[in-house]
């Protein structure tokens, strides 16, 4: 071969070398951008749901009142004495609506007609009535006298008030409606506050006055059971089968089915719950220690797996170094092996619970879905969970649930994001490096 034909094949070596690595660097580069623009996907995916849960949810943290002058007038209450307001039978059956209406006649004294009056006294909540008479009943005297007093508008004048900065929401709101709330606006009667009935009440299906606080309840109660039924139960499972379980079939055949539950769909475990817990142990249903047992059996195989990872994580130098200083095995797991596996453990269960508390589909199943309006105080109360109110308020049909909804999900997010970043510094804080 002479030196030209070998500088050739050289040079045809060489070209051939760049063209490769110019193809590398290509599809490196088109990974990249691949990987950056799926995160970029990403990214913009959670922002536009949380600008949109945001948006339609801040509204929920604030309701309209109406500011009223009402006159607790002994003949149209039907009480005549201190007496008879100190008596909570007499209270009780009192015509509080009849002032309710009697101050919104006065504010308004020009609505005349059966169909006109129907409409003006629908602009006070359901509520006003009870708010008037705890006042009187934790001040009798008043009776006989007027006070001047804000109370909460209905839940269809609240949207449309809220509504008038951007295109006015006027939805079952008459005209005359319409034009009594601009005639408050332009008095000053009415204006927005901060709703405490939606972290101090129950459901209810007046939107004004639904609140979360017995599904938040009701979601506590029920990680509490879990917790304590899980984490111990789950714990000692993994490290029974890591540490002294024998290596033959059958534990094969347990770790294989453990490993397959965690994949199993959540509602499969609402079925096992309400024919085992309710229709072979009686456990009433809609109450939180039904709804602590489901999750319980979802969250094991969790928990199980995640506490096996972190004892499997453990180098054997640290068990070997203490069975050569005469420690039994028990020891081995108790002093050793278990305090540096507990971070990871921990980390699991507190990522376990979060997925309990986001879950629907299994206490569906288990009555959980009915409409509680008192706020549970015990575990066998009837209640209901935050993911469960969360899918109740989707369904109904007034405006104003949308927002209700909306902000119990800005609340379920706030739980769940709290319990990871429990999770990330309970890890950060408890971790040994070896």
């Amino acid at each position: 071969m002479t030196d030209q034909m070998k500088n050739s094949a050289a040079t045809s070596n060489i070209e051939k070398v760049n063209r490769t690595l110019a193809r590398r660097y290509r599809s490196e580069k088109m990974f990249k951008t691949f990987g950056i623009a799926s995160i970029a996907l990403g990214l913009l995916a959670v922002v536009v749901l949380f600008t949109d849960i945001i948006s339609k949810g801040s509204g929920a943290f604030r309701l309209a009142s109406i500011q009223l002058e009402v006159q607790y007038d002994k003949d149209v209450l039907g009480l005549y004495s201190t007496d008879d307001v100190l008596d909570s039978e007499k209270l009780a059956l009192a015509n509080f609506d009849g002032v309710v209406k009697d101050a919104l006649k006065n504010r308004f004294p020009e609505v005349t007609g059966r169909t006109a009056k129907r409409q003006l006294y629908s602009m006070a909540s359901v509520d006003s009535s009870f708010v008037l008479m705890r006042r009187l009943a934790d001040n009798p005297k008043l009776l006989g006298k007027s006070e001047t007093i804000w109370l909460l508008a209905d839940d269809d004048v609240d949207t449309y008030y809220k509504s008038l900065d951007g295109t006015p929401f006027t939805g079952k709101l008459s005209e005359n409606q319409q034009a009594w709330v601009q005639e408050l606006i332009k008095d000053g009667d009415i204006k927005l506050e901060f709703n405490s009935n939606f972290f101090s009440n129950g459901n209810s299906s007046e939107p004004e006055l639904a609140g979360i606080k017995g599904a938040a309840l009701g979601s506590f109660f029920t990680l509490l059971i879990t917790l304590a039924l899980s984490f111990p139960i789950g714990v000692a499972a993994a490290i029974y089968l890591e540490e002294f379980a024998p290596k033959n079939k059958l534990t094969d055949f347990i770790e294989v089915n453990i490993n397959n539950l965690a994949a199993v769909p959540s509602i499969i475990f609402g079925l096992l719950g309400l024919a085992i817990f309710i229709g072979f142990f009686g456990v009433p249903r809609s109450t939180a220690i039904v709804g602590g047992l489901v999750l319980t059996l979802m969250t094991l195989p969790t928990i199980i797996i995640s506490s096996r990872a972190a004892i499997k994580a453990v180098p054997p130098s640290i068990r070997e170094a203490a069975i050569g200083m005469g420690a039994s095995p028990m020891q081995v797991v108790m002093h050793h092996v278990l305090p540096l596996a507990l971070p990871g453990m921990l980390t699991g269960s507190i990522i376990g619970m979060a997925q309990a508390l986001g879950e629907t589909a299994p206490l569906l199943l288990i009555g959980m879905v009915a409409f509680v309006v008192d706020i549970p105080g015990s575990l066998t109360d009837p209640a209901t969970v935050l993911p469960v109110q969360i899918y109740l308020w989707a369904d109904m049909p007034e405006r104003a649930f949308i927002e209700k909804t909306s902000a119990a999900i800005m609340v379920l997010l706030g739980f769940l994001i709290v319990m990871n970043t429990l999770a990330v510094v309970l890890r950060k804080r408890l971790e040994r490096r070896w």
